[in-house]
């Protein structure tokens, strides 16, 4: 009995002998390695600060891009604009004081620059209706259905409504034109950017543009008039902005001639992408 008692215990101490050490072997045997986090390069210090666009060191070239997309965008005004008719008011004010009221219709069809472009502007005054036409480079007038020539004061107001214009610095690279920065100043309290334009007719423009908008607020050239034989100061300034069609047009625009102004013209209505038939900027005896 006791014989048999002792060889029990003896095989349960084995047996717990070898559990033991199996135990051992699995555990490090499945024991997953442990390995060192790789080590995280500690930022260096740097002495670079984010670049912020200094409105005081404008290029020309930055000034008038920007003041296309102020107006809509490159693209945008030459889908919008590409044609469009525009109805409104001419008043001219006389030396002795005293006014002339004209009705006006402006058709015009874009070309792929200025000197392609196709204006005819219809005006009405009560004793007098009159087009003048400018297509394929040259300037003409029609009345009562037969061509004429305009007098040379009528044909040089007209080509200087057309070259010194906001149109003329939007399309200032359409145009071959060049560009140059005046500078920046402060004139009424305003805070403006003064760009000078120069075309391929080597005609000189100044734009006065607003720093905060980006509109053109005035613009200034000079020219001999009809006659003379001193160049003479003129003016442009250009109020009532408003949106059409996604594009900035202002509606009142006054010119001035050597401190004096002369001619105030409010738009009406201005509709962009009208059909416009091509016989209305072809002569009558064509």
């Amino acid at each position: 009995m006791l014989r048999s008692f002792l060889t029990l215990a003896v095989f349960f101490a084995l047996l717990l002998g070898c559990l033991n050490t199996f135990g051992t072997w699995s555990a490090s045997a499945y024991q997953q390695p442990q390995t060192a986090a790789p080590a995280q390069p500690k930022p260096s210090p740097t002495n670079q600060k984010p670049v912020k666009a200094d409105k005081g060191n404008f290029t020309a070239e930055q000034v008038a891009e920007i003041t296309i997309l102020a107006y809509g965008s490159r693209q945008l005004l030459s889908q919008i604009r590409r044609n469009g008719v525009e109805r409104g008011r001419i008043t001219r004010f006389m030396p002795d004081g005293k006014s002339e009221e004209v009705s006006y219709e402006r058709r015009f069809v874009r070309g792929e620059n200025i000197d392609k472009d196709k204006v005819r502007l219809d005006q009405k005054t009560p004793s007098l209706e009159y087009s003048l036409i400018y297509g394929d480079g040259r300037l003409w007038g029609i009345i009562n259905g037969a061509s004429f020539v305009p007098r040379a004061d009528a044909a040089s107001t007209f080509r200087s409504q057309h070259r010194h214009s906001i149109d003329s610095l939007l399309r200032y690279k359409e145009n071959g034109s060049t560009i140059s920065m005046v500078g920046r100043e402060q004139q009424k309290g305003l805070d403006l950017y003064a760009l000078d334009l120069v075309d391929k007719d080597k005609q000189s423009t100044r734009y006065y543009i607003s720093a905060r908008t980006f509109q053109v607020l005035w613009l200034e050239y000079q020219e001999i008039p009809d006659g003379g034989s001193a160049p003479l100061k003129y003016t442009r300034k250009f109020l009532d902005y408003r949106l059409v069609q996604s594009t900035r047009v202002p509606y009142k625009t006054l010119l001035i001639e050597e401190g004096r102004q002369t001619q105030e013209i409010r738009i009406l209505t201005i509709t962009f992408g009208v059909k416009i038939d091509d016989a209305l900027f072809k002569s009558p005896e064509a």
